[in-house]
């Protein structure tokens, strides 16, 4: 049973996410974490980042973790389809519009300003993540929204790791001179639409729980809250 879902950059870091699964013991869980952090001191990895359930974290902090915020995570089903946005083009990074090293100067200005606390990766290391962990065709992933011909925001539309129907945002954000003016609740909407459009049969979206903007973008489009996670951290 996979009660732990995990990303791995060698020698550099481990992103471990517990998975909930009904009817398993806080104590199994422990159990299988521990054997789970025995795993990372023996393979001597630069960190570990973990999201797991508050109720553990005691146990956390005595096995020398140290938390750094708490996320909240929301869902929805993806029953219907929503209407394009007038003036809102939704363009491919695959399709050759823009290069590489505007995509990635456009996620930078995106995630600039943000009020999520977890801040792992330098954008050097994001770009370098996209091709890992979405596999050599990440570039069909990775969606532009543009205002008469200007990108604005961009996000990544993914099945979740060990699902077949989940749908999740790699990432999701407007520039900062975009924000406050309802843009944020359009192209979320717009990317639920995508995430559809891989296959995704519901949503779950997360983040930081003084993030109040994005929470209210969850809200407006229909999203209710399922969980919280501490997000904790163990360097070597």
């Amino acid at each position: 049973m996979n009660l732990y879902n995990r990303i791995k950059k060698q020698n550099e870091y481990w992103l471990v996410d517990q998975v909930k699964v009904g009817g398993v013991s806080k104590q199994e869980y422990e159990e299988a974490f521990d054997r789970l952090l025995g795993e990372w001191k023996e393979e001597k990895v630069g960190y570990l980042s973990l999201l797991m359930d508050t109720v553990h974290e005691k146990n956390l902090l005595e096995q020398g973790f140290r938390k750094i915020s708490t996320i909240v995570e929301y869902t929805r089903k993806l029953d219907e389809t929503f209407s394009p946005a007038p003036g809102i083009s939704v363009e491919p990074l695959s399709d050759g519009g823009m290069v590489d090293s505007d995509f990635a100067e456009l996620y930078e200005r995106c995630r600039s300003g943000s009020a999520n606390k977890n801040k792992l990766f330098t954008i050097e290391q994001v770009m370098e993540s996209l091709e890992n962990e979405l596999g050599p065709e990440w570039r069909a992933s990775c969606f532009i929204f543009r205002k008469s011909g200007e990108p604005v925001g961009l996000s990544i539309p993914i099945i979740e790791q060990g699902t077949v129907d989940e749908g999740r945002l790699f990432y999701f954000g407007i520039v900062p001179e975009w924000r406050g003016k309802g843009y944020g609740t359009v192209f979320h909407r717009l990317s639920l639409n995508l995430l559809k459009g891989i296959g995704a049969a519901t949503y779950v979206g997360s983040t930081d729980e003084v993030n109040h903007h994005m929470i209210g973008i969850f809200e407006r489009n229909g999203c209710r809250l399922r969980d919280r996670k501490g997000i904790y951290r163990i360097d070597r």
